[in-house]
């Protein structure tokens, strides 16, 4: 009898000595899931530019938004569009019509969490414009004191084939408000660095930089809703911990 216990006694030992060198040997799974992002391409409009359409009898225009997701923080963007601007100064009369296409990258620096994909973000832009310039009226000042109206001239001169170039800084907010949809706004300063100019009449509105301001100097913006489209999912990679 005391054989026998003695004999059980070691082999349950030997058995808890083996599930223990078993359990230290067996690769621990790790159960927490890799969090995964979505990439794709966001397309929109500029609600801002079109509903001015609509009351604004002086302006027409629509301007296509739309940006990728190059990594976790940068993506490309770009926005195409057209406009067509009556100006009434006190001086000149004048209108512009013409297309533009801005280029550029936005990086974000808002930390989302869980699955959120909004963004708070600065970019740059490259912007070319293409349009013509019609003078409709101007008013010749009359110096004679005793005759205090001024004369307006009608001369309806077209200026075709200008162009303008420059670069805009961006600032501004995209928030998912429903399932993929996105509504943002932003804030834009612009620097004309090239502009092709009609003779003796200076470009005083270009499509897609606004009414420029001492001829270099413009700002903007817009009010965009748009719909993403998403074409892959990455996972995150986690950064190690020191010890």
């Amino acid at each position: 009898m005391k054989h026998t216990l003695r004999y059980t006694f070691s082999l349950v030992l030997m058995l808890l000595s083996l599930a223990t060198v078993a359990q230290e040997q067996t690769p621990k799974v790790d159960t927490i899931v890799p969090k995964k992002e979505r990439y794709g391409v966001r397309l929109g409009v500029d609600l801002f530019k079109l509903t001015r359409s609509f009351y604004d009898k002086n302006y027409q225009g629509l301007e296509v938004v739309g940006d990728y997701r190059l990594t976790r923080k940068h993506y490309i963007a770009a926005e195409i569009g057209n406009e067509k601007k009556t100006v009434a100064d006190d001086q000149l009369n004048f209108t512009t019509n013409g297309s533009y296409l801005k280029v550029g990258f936005d990086y974000n620096g808002y930390e989302n969490w869980l699955n959120m994909e909004n963004q708070i973000y600065v970019g740059l832009r490259y912007g070319f414009s293409t349009f013509n310039q019609t003078l409709n009226s101007y008013t010749v000042y009359n110096t004679d004191q005793y005759f205090t109206e001024n004369d307006v001239i009608m001369a309806d001169d077209k200026f075709n084939g200008l162009t303008a170039q420059w670069i805009e800084v961006v600032a501004g907010v995209k928030a998912e408000v429903f399932h993929n949809i996105f509504v943002g706004f932003s804030f834009r300063v612009n620097r004309l660095f090239s502009q092709k100019q009609p003779d003796n009449f200076e470009n005083l509105y270009i499509p897609g930089f606004n009414r420029t301001y001492n001829g270099n100097f413009g700002v903007g913006f817009n009010y965009t809703v748009s719909y993403f489209i998403p074409l892959y999912k990455a996972t995150v990679k986690t950064k190690a911990k020191k010890n």
